[in-house]
């Protein structure tokens, strides 16, 4: 099993450090992603509840250990992300009527009327997703017009889902290995994904006076000229991959490129000790 380190950084959101559109001037990439970073931190802890549930069940010490490295290295991407967040509502954006919409459907509905197990499935199918992304984002570097801070926070959002990438997996196997589980979880993980992303992001294209339908139709030729694809075709050809029956997280190895990012970032901006 692959060591995972939570550690606390300290990026220095400001608006002055993140301007509006922080992704190579471009509103319409800008305001797709801050649309994941919407998502990210009921999500974290989502994954958290999902997995924790299940720790008296298992009996690896090591994989005890490697879910509860998890849970504090998600729980700090939730943070990050909520400052993040927080230089968005000083930029002007309202957010919060939409937080509250998603946390109440998604959380308070959807997550209750779900059985654990399936949360679980989801958990793990998701993780599976950023992972794959993450591994995208550190090695063609999509992001690379991005403002540095921005690049940063990503690089190492990535590089920890790369490093934690396996533990949902490894929990619902040790649990309930059915593949159909798997499949199912999968199924209902992307689905939700997308919905709540293209939600999010509507709401925040409406608050921007400058995204009009010829904004958008150039914004996006631009990213396309930066050899970026469209996203939701990589998630659903992830998604494939995931169905293998003999798939594991681990076909990837990718450690490596992860602990060179990781210590990259850990000079720049760790400011307290390692978490754990």
């Amino acid at each position: 099993m692959h060591d995972i380190t939570p550690r606390r950084m300290d990026f220095p959101f400001t608006p002055a450090d993140v301007p509006v559109y922080w992704f190579g001037d471009n509103a319409t990439a800008s305001m797709a992603v801050n649309s994941i970073n919407l998502i990210f931190p009921d999500g974290e802890r989502f994954f958290i509840r999902s997995v924790r549930q299940f720790l008296p069940e298992l009996t690896d010490p090591e994989l005890i250990k490697q879910a509860r490295h998890f849970f504090a290295q998600e729980a700090l991407h939730g943070r990050e992300h909520e400052r993040a967040n927080d230089v968005l509502r000083a930029q002007g954006f309202e957010l919060d009527s939409w937080l509250t919409w998603y946390q109440r459907v998604a959380y308070r509905r959807l997550e209750r009327w779900t059985p654990p197990v399936f949360c679980l499935a989801v958990t793990a199918a998701l993780e599976h997703l950023t992972a794959s992304l993450a591994h995208q984002t550190l090695t063609i570097r999509p992001l690379r017009t991005a403002v540095p801070l921005m690049q940063d926070l990503m690089d190492w959002h990535a590089a920890e889902e790369i490093e934690h990438k396996s533990v949902a997996f490894d929990v619902l196997a040790a649990v309930d290995g059915r593949w159909w589980l798997r499949v199912a979880g999968m199924v209902i993980g992307l689905a939700t994904f997308l919905f709540f992303w293209r939600s999010a992001r509507r709401h925040l294209f409406k608050q921007d006076p400058e995204i009009t339908p010829a904004r958008i139709r150039r914004d996006r030729a631009q990213v396309r000229s930066w050899g970026i694809t469209d996203t939701r075709r990589k998630l659903i050809h992830f998604a494939l991959q995931y169905l293998r029956p003999s798939f594991h997280p681990d076909d990837q190895d990718d450690y490596a490129l992860a602990e060179a990012t990781l210590s990259r970032l850990e000079r720049k901006y760790i400011k307290a000790e390692k978490v754990g």
